[in-house]
């Protein structure tokens, strides 16, 4: 089998997974462009992306443009006589870029198009309760993860799995399947094929904070799903009177239970160290939370620690 020449765009863990797997394929690692290092957090102390701690940490050689159009990182580009480019989780890339190796660039993306298209698959496809799901690998054209199919692989999604869960298992199977394009693209052992027409794809448009509130008069099963899909990041969250003041609380993690009642959606019980919230349709369970202004912690610490009264608004 031919080894192939790589050039890898990526930036955060998820992207790091697969540069790794190529890494130790039989493919060469010729290049790896990512973000710009940036300032973040209390110290602003400057952050590198995990694609290029891994790149540097395996000498690998990095270019972290600030305009991917830019002339003299083209050249660069060029000069690297690249068989293919592979890209995961990076941002739009023009068509001067993309059409520069031979073979093309290839995209991994975290669902099984078309559906799913967009910048959070994995947060909606647990929102929406979807049993199964996977990632595809497609090439790059001018329409965003509308490009031509090369491989897809599925799985299921478990019943309590967060988005956060399912992250990590699709970052390993990603990891793998890019690698198998790669083979398949050596191999000549792959026909590129377009996107089935649907008439109602299933989109995953960017989550704002706006999208993470928590509508407790949804039906229990989807307050359930909606909450694991945010978890961890960007997490669902409430309003939450505690006393006198009121507080954002953040759910990472919960249980329902199906039941008829004739509680108020939204009223809350403390029973047997545990947090009943009413819904529509039976209970809602949260099992891990954040008070605003403390740690994320389990519900039975969080009742420990409280000596208020407290009511969702």
């Amino acid at each position: 089998m031919k080894s192939l020449k790589v050039v890898f765009f990526g930036t955060p863990e998820f992207a790091a997974a697969s540069l790794g797997a190529i890494h130790k394929s039989k493919h060469q690692v010729v290049g790896v462009v990512t973000v710009a290092d940036k300032a973040s957090g209390r110290g602003l102390k400057i952050q590198q992306s995990a694609v290029k701690k891994y790149a540097a940490e395996n000498g690998l050689q990095i270019f972290q443009p600030l305009k991917l159009r830019d002339p003299d990182f083209l050249r660069e580009m060029e000069s690297l006589q690249a068989d293919v480019f592979v890209v995961v989780a990076f941002r739009m890339m023009p068509k001067v870029l993309y059409s520069i190796p031979a073979f093309g660039t290839f995209n991994l993306h975290a669902s099984l198009l078309p559906d799913y298209r967009g910048a959070a698959p994995i947060n909606y496809a647990v929102i929406n309760g979807e049993e199964r799901t996977g990632v595809t690998t497609f090439f790059i054209n001018e329409k965003i993860d509308e490009g031509n199919l090369l491989l897809q692989a599925e799985t299921s999604i478990e019943e309590n799995e967060s988005a956060g869960e399912l992250h990590d298992r699709l970052m390993a199977i990603g990891a793998d399947l890019v690698v198998q394009t790669l083979d398949a693209l050596a191999d000549d052992g792959v026909q590129e094929k377009p996107q089935p027409v649907v008439e109602n794809p299933k989109n995953a448009f960017k989550i704002f904070k706006e999208d993470t509130l928590i509508d407790w008069q949804k039906d229990v099963e989807q307050l359930h799903n909606f909450i694991r899909g945010m978890s961890p990041y960007p997490a669902a969250y409430t309003h939450l009177k505690v006393g006198d003041e009121t507080k954002t609380l953040k759910i990472f993690k919960g249980s329902y239970e199906r039941n008829d009642h004739d509680f108020p959606v939204g009223e809350i019980a403390i029973e047997d160290g545990r947090v009943k919230v009413y819904a529509n349709g039976g209970m809602y369970y949260p099992e891990e939370l954040q008070l605003e202004g403390k740690r994320r912690m389990t519900v039975r610490d969080f009742l420990n620690g409280l000596h208020q009264q407290i009511s969702l608004l």
